[in-house]
């Protein structure tokens, strides 16, 4: 075998005739300085819907680009033809490093996780007040992964006119999270509507929700210009409703600059991908009592030291059963 140094003469080393005429392959890929910036509006079959500057283009993802998939919210870079005009085509070629993610996996033993969203600053958990009942161990799940993902959460209740949202304000009143109330006479007059929009405002908002809760018919007051589809109903014998969103979509609020995204109604929430032990960065005024645990606590165990930081006076207790409801939600299924 022929070996060669590192000072070879190229007139020395062979090359195999191209036959076809075109460029031999190189691992030297582009690095597309030149490229647009945009951003994923929604995903169909392969095709990435992107906002460039005041256009709408459509595009696919490079080959380079290997098993690395775009979603909702994802800042990208963008060559090829971005007139957006009928037809046309362009190629995402970078995805830029993600401010947050929300993730989930379709089950608790199901390693392939899911990004929903990415780069936004909010998770706004729609839960009706009843017609479906709530589900709190699903508000507790969904919490979780907003912590773990870097996003802030909103708590909005629904059907107030047909339950008191009282029992459920009690269960996350120690959280300390922020929450809507509405009612569906509201969200017909509008107000509903003008009351969340206040915890929008120039923000990037992922709204989810159990299927059947209103979410999507909350998303339609929220920006009407662009009103989805909402003709499900809920199953009288099951409690469960049709999913009418079947893929995330971004939309933009009038005036400030925020985006919604609306996402497909929700029946489970894995956290399999979850790291335990990231959960407490949620709860500052009981992270700096952590100092004193074994290696690798799970925070619920007879030699926490949260134990004697919360009896000594430097937290509420509240916190810490609350802290321990969201940790045990990997081992609870979301309808207990």
């Amino acid at each position: 075998m022929r070996r060669y140094g590192k000072h070879t003469d190229e007139d020395d080393i062979r090359s195999r005739p191209n036959r076809k005429g075109n460029r031999p392959r190189t691992n030297i890929r582009p690095k597309h300085e030149d490229a647009a910036q945009g951003m994923v509006l929604t995903v169909d079959r392969g095709r990435l819907t992107c906002l460039v500057e005041d256009r709408v283009v459509m595009a696919m993802k490079a080959r380079e680009l290997g098993r690395k998939a775009a979603v909702v919210g994802d800042r990208v870079a963008l060559v090829g033809d971005l007139t957006g005009k009928k037809d046309s085509l362009a190629r995402i070629v970078r995805i830029e490093e993600r401010g947050s993610v929300l993730r989930r996996t379709a089950d608790d033993d199901d390693p392939y996780e899911r990004v929903v969203v990415a780069n936004a600053d909010q998770l706004a958990i729609v839960t009706a007040l009843a017609d479906p009942e709530p589900r709190p161990r699903l508000i507790d799940r969904c919490l979780v992964a907003a912590f773990d993902g870097g996003l802030e959460p909103l708590l909005v209740m629904t059907k107030s006119d047909l339950a008191p949202p009282d029992k459920l304000l009690e269960l996350y009143g120690d959280l300390d999270i922020p929450y809507v109330v509405t009612s569906r006479e509201e969200l017909e007059r509008g107000d509903a509507a003008d009351r969340v929009r206040t915890y929008l405002d120039g923000r990037v908002t992922a709204f989810v929700g159990h299927s059947g809760v209103g979410k999507t018919t909350l998303v339609n007051a929220l920006v009407p210009e662009d009103r989805r589809r909402t003709t499900g109903h809920v199953n009288a014998v099951t409690g469960r409703g049709r999913h009418t969103t079947t893929s995330a979509l971004a939309l933009p609020l009038s005036g400030d600059g925020g985006w919604v995204v609306d996402t497909p109604g929700i029946r489970s929430f894995g956290l399999a991908h979850i790291d335990p032990s990231r959960v407490i960065h949620a709860f500052p005024d009981l992270e700096a009592g952590t100092e004193g645990c074994p290696r690798a606590c799970s925070h619920d165990e007879p030699d926490c030291a949260l134990d004697a930081w919360v009896a000594e006076g430097h937290a509420d207790p509240a916190r810490l059963y609350s802290l321990r409801r969201l940790l045990a939600t990997r081992e609870r299924k979301e309808g207990d």
